[in-house]
C-alpha cells in the first residue's frame, strides 16, 4: 500500500513546491498546470482502457464495464476540455472606465428592461428603485409584466418608469424582450443599448456608466456581468456552511467566465447584461428557439460579427434560489435549453452555422460537462453495488492498483483547481452539488436532445414563506435509498458473504463505497431545508454615519445594515422613540430608535416610499454581498462535520 501511495504523494509534493512560484493569471503557469494534470489524466485512462476492462465476452462484467469505463473517458475528455479553457484568463476591470459621458444627458440612450412574471412586490419594488437610481444621463426604466399585474402598474407610475404588459406569454422570458423591443422601436426615439434585469437584481448605480464604456468598440453585442447574491443558496444553508462556502455560481462567474472571455467564447448570461440595440435587430430580437435564451443570443450575434465580452465587477446584487426545488429546476432548465442549442442550427455539429471552431469548441465543452459528468457521476454510485451484491466485475483492478494510477491525477488536479479558483472548486462539494442536481438533469438532457421543441419555460421561484424547516421527501426518497442501498451492499458482502479470493477489489469496491455513502449522507442533509429569514438579512460593516436630530449632528459607526434598520455604536445614544436621520453612502434615511444596545443603539427605517428609496439605494451601493476571496478546504470540512454530526 505504501508503494501504491508514493505516485501520489510525488504530485502532491511537486504542486507544493512549484505553485508558490506561480502567478494565477500568468497563462504561462496556467498551461503548465494544465498540461501536467492532462498527462496524468491520460495516464490514467491508457492503464483503465488497456488494464481494467472485462473480457470482451457476453457477460455481465462486460455489459457493465464497457458502458462504464466509455462515460468514464467521456467525463475525462471534459475535464481536459475545461483545463484548456481554464489555461487563460481576463480582467477587463481598466478597460472599463467611468468618465464625463455618463452623467450626460446627450450620453447614448440606454433602455432598462425589468423582466417580471410572478414575483412579489418587495422584490420589484427594491429592484425598481435600484433602477431609477441609477448614475447615468440618458436612460429609461421600463417594467416587463408578463403577470398583467394591475399592482404593478400602479407601481411603476409611483416610481417614476414604464410599464409594458402583453396579451400572452408566448415564448416566455424571451418573448417579454422582444415585445419590449417593438415597442421601443417604434418609439420617436429609439435606444442605442438595452440593459437586461431579472425581477430580483438590483443594479449598483455605476452599473450603465462601467459597461457601456465597454461598448465603444463597434464589434463587442453583449456586455456580460456577474450575478451577486445577497441570500445563500440551498446547498449553503442546509449545510450550514454560508460562513465557509460560497454559492456555486461563484465559481462559474468569478473563474470561469473570465477564462471563456480571454478565449473569445464568454455568453450572455440574460440579467446583469447590457446589449447593443442594432445588433438585436439584425437578429430579430432574442432568438426563441431554446429556453436559455441568452447563452443562444451570444452565437446568433456572432454569427453577424458581435462578440461578447466579460466584465467581472459586482455591478448588480440579486437572489439566489432560496429552496431546493427551485435551485434544481434552475439547473434542468440551463440544461435542457444548452440540449435545445446543441440539437439547432447553432449547434457545433451543424453545417448551418457561421461559428468558429473554437465557438464549437466551446459548446462541446458545455455538451460534455452537462451529459458525461452527471451521467459518470450517477453510474459511479451503481457500480460498486452491482459488485459487492451481485459479483457484477466492471472494473477489473484492485484499490491497490488504482491507487498507483488514478491518486496522481485526482490530487493533482484536485489541488490546481483550488488554487486557479481560490478554493473555490473543491472535490467534495463538488460532487455533493451536482449529485444533488444529476436526476433532473439527466433528464432534462434527455428531454432536449430528444425532443428539442415544445418546452415550456420553467420560472425559479423567488420569495415567499421560508421561515420553517421542512424535507424535501421526494429528493431524500431518492438519495435515502441510494444510501441504503450502498450501506446494505458493503454489509452484505464484508459481514454476510465475504467473496474470499475477490477480496482484492473488494478493497476497491469499500474503498469507493464509503466515499460515496459519506457524499450521499451530505445531500440528504441538504434535503432537509433550513429557515431562511430572508428579509432580516444583515450585512455588519464598520463605516461612519453622520446622525442628525434636532438640528445637530454627529459622527457614529454603522455597526451592521439590513434593508429596514441598522445597528449604530454611538457611546451617546438618543432614547427609544426618538426619531434621527442617518446618512449612509450620502443617502439620507430617516429612521426611528427602537431600542440601546450595550455600545450603541438600533433604529428601524421610517415608512413611507421616499424613505424606502433612499434607504433602498443606501444599501445596495454598499459592499452587502458575502466576498469569498479565498476559500480553505478545512473549515468547509469542519462545518460539514459539525452539520452531520454536531
Amino acid at each position: 500500500m505504501t508503494t501504491a501511495l508514493t505516485p501520489g504523494l510525488i504530485a502532491l509534493g511537486a504542486f507544493m513546491a512549484i505553485v508558490p512560484l506561480l502567478r494565477r493569471d500568468s497563462t504561462m503557469a496556467r498551461s503548465f498546470l494544465a498540461i501536467v494534470s492532462v498527462a496524468l489524466l491520460l495516464r490514467y485512462l491508457h492503464w483503465r482502457v488497456t488494464s481494467t476492462l472485462p473480457p470482451p465476452h457476453l457477460t455481465a462484467d462486460a455489459a457493465i464495464g464497457y458502458p462504464f469505463m466509455l462515460l468514464e473517458a467521456a467525463s475525462l475528455v471534459a475535464i481536459a476540455l475545461s483545463l484548456l479553457f481554464l489555461s487563460r484568463t481576463r480582467d477587463r476591470t481598466k478597460a472599463a472606465r467611468l468618465d464625463g459621458r455618463a452623467t450626460d444627458p446627450r450620453a447614448p440612450l440606454i433602455d432598462v428592461f425589468i423582466c417580471t412574471y410572478n414575483e412579489e412586490r418587495s422584490i420589484l419594488e427594491r429592484t425598481i428603485i435600484g433602477a431609477t437610481g441609477l448614475d447615468y444621463g440618458n436612460y429609461r426604466v421600463w417594467v416587463l409584466d408578463d403577470g398583467r399585474r394591475p399592482w404593478l402598474r400602479r407601481l411603476a407610475g409611483e416610481l417614476g418608469c414604464h410599464y409594458l404588459m402583453r396579451p400572452d406569454n408566448r415564448h416566455a422570458k424571451a418573448g417579454n424582450i422582444n415585445h419590449a423591443l417593438r415597442h421601443v422601436g417604434a418609439s420617436t426615439e429609439r435606444p442605442d443599448f438595452v440593459a437586461i434585469l431579472d425581477a430580483d437584481f438590483v443594479p449598483r448605480p455605476d452599473f450603465l456608466a462601467r459597461t457601456v464604456s465597454l461598448m465603444d468598440d463597434a464589434s463587442v453585442g453583449v456586455v456580460q456581468t456577474p450575478q451577486h447574491f445577497i441570500n445563500p443558496e440551498p446547498i449553503q444553508t442546509n449545510l450550514a456552511a454560508t460562513d465557509v462556502w460560497p454559492d456555486e455560481q461563484r465559481f462559474f462567474f468569478d473563474i470561469l467566465l473570465p477564462a471563456k472571455d480571454a478565449w473569445g467564447v464568454a455568453f450572455c448570461c440574460g440579467t446583469s447584461s447590457l446589449i447593443r440595440y442594432s445588433g438585436l435587430m439584425q437578429i430579430d430580437g432574442f432568438p426563441t428557439d431554446s429556453v436559455t435564451e441568452d447563452y443562444l443570443l451570444t452565437l446568433r450575434l456572432k454569427e453577424h460579427g458581435l462578440t461578447t465580452i466579460y466584465l467581472n465587477e459586482r455591478l448588480t446584487i440579486g437572489l439566489a434560489p432560496e429552496g431546493l426545488k427551485e435551485y434544481i429546476t434552475q439547473r434542468a432548465r440551463w440544461c435542457l435549453g444548452f440540449m435545445q442549442i446543441i440539437r439547432g442550427r447553432s449547434g457545433p455539429l451543424s453545417r448551418e452555422s457561421k461559428l468558429s471552431f473554437i465557438d464549437r469548441l466551446s459548446l462541446v465543452d458545455a455538451f460534455m460537462s452537462w451529459s458525461a459528468v452527471y451521467a459518470s457521476k450517477t453510474a459511479g454510485l451503481i457500480v460498486p453495488w452491482l459488485f459487492l451484491l451481485f459479483g457484477i466485475k466492471a472494473v477489473q483492478a484492485d484499490l491497490t492498483e488504482l491507487l498507483r494510477f488514478f491518486l496522481p491525477f485526482y490530487v493533482w488536479h484536485g489541488l490546481i483547481m483550488a488554487w486557479l479558483s481560490h478554493g473555490r472548486s473543491l472535490a467534495m462539494m463538488t460532487d455533493v452539488s451536482q449529485l444533488i442536481a444529476a436526476p433532473a438533469v439527466l433528464k432534462a438532457a434527455a428531454a432536449g436532445l430528444l425532443k428539442p421543441k415544445g418546452h415550456k419555460f420553467k420560472v425559479t421561484a423567488k420569495g415567499g414563506d421560508r421561515d420553517n424547516r421542512f424535507v424535501e421527501w421526494p429528493l431524500l426518497r431518492i438519495y435515502g435509498s441510494a444510501l441504503l442501498i450502498t450501506l446494505v451492499s458493503i454489509a452484505y458482502a464484508f459481514i454476510l458473504h465475504l467473496r474470499g479470493e475477490n477480496i482484492a477489489y473488494g478493497g476497491l469496491a469499500l474503498a469507493w463505497s464509503l466515499y460515496n455513502a459519506f457524499i450521499l449522507t451530505v445531500v440528504c442533509f441538504v434535503c432537509i431545508e433550513q429557515p431562511r429569514r430572508r428579509k432580516a438579512e444583515r450585512f455588519e460593516r464598520n463605516v461612519p454615519v453622520l446622525l442628525c436630530q434636532d438640528g445637530k449632528s454627529h459622527l457614529a459607526r454603522l455597526a451592521d445594515i439590513s434593508i429596514t434598520g441598522a445597528r449604530l455604536i454611538d457611546p451617546d445614544p438618543p432614547l427609544p422613540g426618538s426619531t434621527i436621520e442617518c446618512r449612509i453612502y450620502g443617502r439620507a434615511i430617516a429612521a426611528i430608535v427602537v431600542r440601546r444596545t450595550a455600545d450603541g443603539f438600533a433604529v428601524r427605517f421610517a415608512e413611507g416610499m421616499d424613505t424606502r428609496v433612499h434607504a433602498i439605494r443606501a444599501f445596495y451601493a454598499g459592499e452587502y454581498v458575502r466576498a469569498y476571496r479565498g476559500v480553505r478546504a478545512l473549515p468547509v470540512g469542519k462545518a460539514l462535520l459539525m452539520r452531520l454530526f454536531g
